[in-house]
């Protein structure tokens, strides 16, 4: 997948996330330490990246996988892991959609979203599923301004991983896509 935006008058991209893209994804991990440790308890671990690439819901299948990166100006600012046809076959699952502080609160992430939902790849899906760490307000208020409805908290499950010693509940999120925009 590949899509050029622009936001400002600077070129973002949205691309797939290359295994040569490593080193520049887990620099994103730390400068987003304050996500990591609201979601885990703790900071990012060093094969918090690659997990991206095997880190799957139980009964997803691996080829409904989606690993992007956001480039600002050629820099990786944002990563999104994505499950397509799930938990259902008309939805899509967001594990992760991270940007880098420096980068939050400009618009940024709600043109990433905007654009992937005109995408082709999501045009069978009628919601999008999400969830964010109890009280971790910028990912509540940014699911919120795109529409996101909320559930009760709940622990984490179906990870594949071990829960973090800090780790805190999860909000689930949903939002109903309009489809007859399609």
């Amino acid at each position: 997948m590949l899509l050029d935006l622009e936001l400002g008058g600077r070129k973002v991209q949205i691309r797939d996330l290359e295994p040569a893209d490593e080193q520049d994804v887990l620099a994103l991990f730390d400068a987003a330490e304050d996500w990591f440790t609201a979601a885990t308890g703790g900071p990012a671990a060093p094969g918090d990246v690659q997990s991206l690439y095997y880190g799957l819901p139980e009964g997803a299948a691996f080829e409904d996988k989606v690993l992007l990166v956001i480039t600002v100006d050629g820099r990786i600012v944002g990563v999104i892991d994505a499950v397509l046809r799930y938990p259902t076959a008309d939805a899509c699952s967001l594990g992760l959609f991270l940007i880098h502080p420096a980068f939050r609160r400009q618009g940024l992430g709600r043109l990433v979203a905007s654009a992937l939902l005109r995408e082709p790849a999501v045009r069978d899906c009628t919601h999008v599923a999400a969830s964010v760490a109890e009280g971790w307000q910028p990912g509540t208020g940014f699911l919120a301004d795109l529409g996101f409805s909320f559930e009760a908290p709940r622990i984490p499950t179906n990870t594949h991983r071990n829960l973090g010693p800090g780790e805190r509940p999860v909000v689930p999120a949903r939002l109903r896509l309009d489809t007859s925009a399609h």
